[in-house]
């Protein structure tokens, strides 16, 4: 029977951690501020603004909305983003996903300046990412490898196998990876013959979106399964992309949905914004 990866309780660890070290700098008078963007009326995003807001007011960061009509135009949203770029008092940017159709969202990224890119989505951020420089990390990832450190999961010389090339989420997970010396593979919607490379992996990533895809007899006795997907089933229940009470007979490590990967990635928010501040205090030489 697997160990379960419990993602709440080590949310909960680094919130802690997190306070503390706002605390420091707030006695320094540094007042690390967050800036979220959101436009049009998506429900789903409203309650991730609403999260991301109470784990701020939780650990002492200030946090500052900026919620946009359905039909700001391009020009009005990159215009706001500059402006807060060019802010002193804003440490994170965060423009919260999905935006309307007719808004760019790769250029709206692209306009953020590296330097408050909490959310690890500029080319600048995935670039050094890539060649294993310090960056900031897209949340989900940085929540997956934080949850190997917490279990001492070592991925040296492991077959770590990712389902989903998002790049939000599978593309950024490659390179982490990769940078703790795994061997790396990652499948997608076009992979012939799936269950041969999930047969084969000490580590299975999935993050695809399809409720309860991943079987017990896709995967290899011992493997760790660290489940990203967040769906609904038949019932309405909320189930993440494995097949959890039957994958965890055979797994050595598995992460729940809900109370797994997700409150990771809030904690990991907070954790970059608290990053930028220091790194932009520092090149001040405030700290």
């Amino acid at each position: 029977m697997a160990v379960i990866i419990d993602g709440k309780a080590l949310a909960k660890k680094t919130r802690e951690e997190l306070k503390v070290e706002c605390n420091y700098l707030r006695s320094k008078g540094i007042k690390p501020k967050l800036a979220v963007i959101m436009v049009g009326d998506n429900p789903a995003s409203k309650v991730y603004v609403r999260n991301k807001s109470r784990a701020c007011e939780e650990i002492g960061i200030e946090y500052e909305e900026y919620l946009l009509p359905e039909e700001t135009t391009q020009e009005k949203l990159l215009k706001l983003i500059k402006n807060l770029n060019e802010n002193p008092n804003i440490n994170g940017i965060l423009l919260q996903s999905p935006v309307p159709s007719h808004l760019n969202i790769n250029t709206a990224f692209k306009t953020i300046s590296y330097k408050k890119d909490v959310d690890g989505f500029t080319p600048s951020s995935v670039g050094k990412l890539s060649i294993g420089e310090d960056t900031f990390i897209s949340c989900t990832p940085l929540g997956v490898m934080k949850m190997f450190e917490e279990y001492n999961i070592d991925l040296t010389g492991k077959s770590v196998v990712i389902l989903g090339r998002s790049n939000i989420v599978g593309k950024p997970l490659i390179q982490c990876c990769l940078n703790k010396n795994a061997t790396v593979t990652v499948c997608h919607s076009k992979t012939k013959e799936l269950e041969e490379y999930t047969k084969r992996a000490d580590v299975l990533i999935a993050a695809i979106g399809k409720a309860k895809f991943v079987t017990k007899d896709m995967v290899k006795e011992g493997a760790v399964i660290i489940d990203i997907g967040i769906n609904r089933d038949e019932d309405g229940k909320l189930v993440g992309d494995v097949d959890f009470e039957n994958v965890k007979e055979k797994a050595s490590y598995i992460t729940p949905v809900p109370g797994g990967v997700g409150p990771m990635t809030i904690a990991m928010l907070m954790s970059n914004v608290l990053k930028a501040t220091k790194e932009q205090k520092r090149q001040k030489s405030i700290l």
